[in-house]
């Protein structure tokens, strides 16, 4: 993918929202149908202009209207937050304390940044393929659990532009729960606990409940490539420290000892868990009752488990960057993930807004002259761009998202409809 330079972002906006930018399919979206009236129109939306401006509360009347604010605007971000009671540009007319978020997509943030304590690769805000696998991983566990475990049926996931993904689920019954709610579900998604001085985040009991076993599962198959492999978490002395804090210490003698004859992660582990195995077998030489018998799997999860950050899912009012929004720092479209394709999912393979601005320079003048002489509308003209582009594919899992999306609206009509009559 093609270099990014910051200093053309300006520049590169302004054809972004003017030619490239989904506004049809962003505004079906949001308005689900429109089933509920002024549902798009009481929806926050916030800018982040250049130099750091912050404008919140902006609410528009239709898509013409948020299309011309973008492209007057051309927002360096652009983040979506809640339905409220009354439209968010109106916020300071309305009574003190009658301005209340309604409804919003049930969201979730997970940030590289929160796994610096495990990855060995990259720290901060850097990531490269080597760590990419752990965002793979939290996709796949996350988006099973809310798929089979709570029964959610719209889910769309988002690479964030850098070092992250954002999920939006999207049932009509979802964008009703409250912050209760909302908590109890991130709650029941966490099992990694605990700041940066806290070594064990991850206690199992005998009773392991069937979420983290299949969590298990899906992490067995990534994990002797990922952690063994490229990650070598058991290499140096100070990651295999950093584990051997997690064990019973009357096993860290022969752990050592062991270590020193065998230097690679993969054999290290393998004695690693025969030495667990045992603990397992009897637990009563383990003088501290904290250690169960699931001590494998603990240390699979520490390293492995998604982390997610629980404040921006239980939070109604909480702001979400946009999907199709640009990374200002790297350049790169924050892009729908094909869940058929998570394992394929690149992140340094996604379209920057330079490389998708220079495909459409890149168009023949024969051809422009031949468009520009079509009598076609401003829609038509935009879809024929982007599909010329490499952001075509990603616009392709959106609108299949929403295809889901409006059958399910129609199933639940007829529904309704049937039950009417059924008297």
């Amino acid at each position: 993918m093609e270099a990014f330079d910051p200093a053309e972002l300006p520049e590169l906006l302004k054809l972004y929202y003017r030619r490239l930018f989904p506004y049809a399919q962003y505004y079906r979206w949001l308005n689900y149908g429109g089933v509920i009236k002024n549902y798009f129109q009481h929806r926050e939306f916030s800018f982040t202009l250049k130099d750091d401006i912050y404008i919140r509360y902006q609410s528009f009347n239709s898509q013409s209207d948020l299309e011309k604010e973008m492209q007057k605007m051309n927002p360096y971000k652009i983040d979506i937050g809640a339905v409220y009671s009354h439209r968010p540009n109106q916020h300071n007319t309305v009574k003190l304390g009658a301005f209340q978020a309604q409804e919003k997509e049930l969201v979730f943030d997970i940030d590289m940044t929160d796994y610096d304590d495990v990855r060995r690769c990259c720290s901060s805000a850097d990531i490269c393929s080597k760590c990419w696998t752990l965002m793979t991983m939290a996709i796949r566990i996350i988006d099973r659990a809310l798929k089979e475990d709570f029964g959610f049926k719209h889910r769309l996931w988002v690479y964030s532009g850098r070092r992250g993904v954002h999920c939006w689920v999207c049932d009509e019954s979802v964008r009703k729960l409250s912050s209760a709610v909302r908590s109890g579900i991130v709650e029941y998604l966490s099992l990694v606990k605990g700041g940066q001085d806290v070594k064990k985040k991850v206690h199992l009991s005998e009773n392991i409940h069937p979420f983290v076993r299949k969590s298990i599962n899906i992490i067995n198959k990534y994990f002797e490539e990922y952690a063994l492999v490229e990650q070598d978490i058991l290499g140096n002395k100070e990651s295999c420290d950093k584990i051997l804090a997690l064990v019973p210490e009357t096993i860290h003698e022969n752990l050592q000892q062991m270590f020193q004859k065998h230097h690679s992660s993969l054999q290290r582990w393998k004695h690693l868990k025969e030495q667990l195995k045992k603990v397992a077998r009897h637990p009563n030489d383990v003088r501290n009752d904290k250690w169960g018998p699931w001590l494998e799997w603990e240390i699979m999860l520490q390293y492995c488990f998604p982390r997610l950050d629980i404040n921006v899912s239980k939070g109604i009012n909480h702001l979400l960057k946009s999907p199709f929004s640009v990374h200002p720092k790297t350049g790169r479209i924050s892009v729908p993930i094909d869940l058929q394709k998570v394992d394929q999912f690149d992140p340094f393979t996604v379209p920057t807004i330079s490389s998708i601005c220079r495909e459409l320079d890149a168009i023949s003048p024969d051809e422009e002259e031949k468009e520009e002489n079509k009598a076609e509308s401003n829609f038509k003209h935009r879809t024929r761009d982007y599909k010329k582009t490499s952001l075509g594919p990603y616009i392709k899992v959106f609108e299949q998202f929403l295809e889901n999306l409006d059958k399910s609206r129609k199933g639940e009509l007829l529904k309704k409809s049937d039950l009417q009559k059924d008297f």
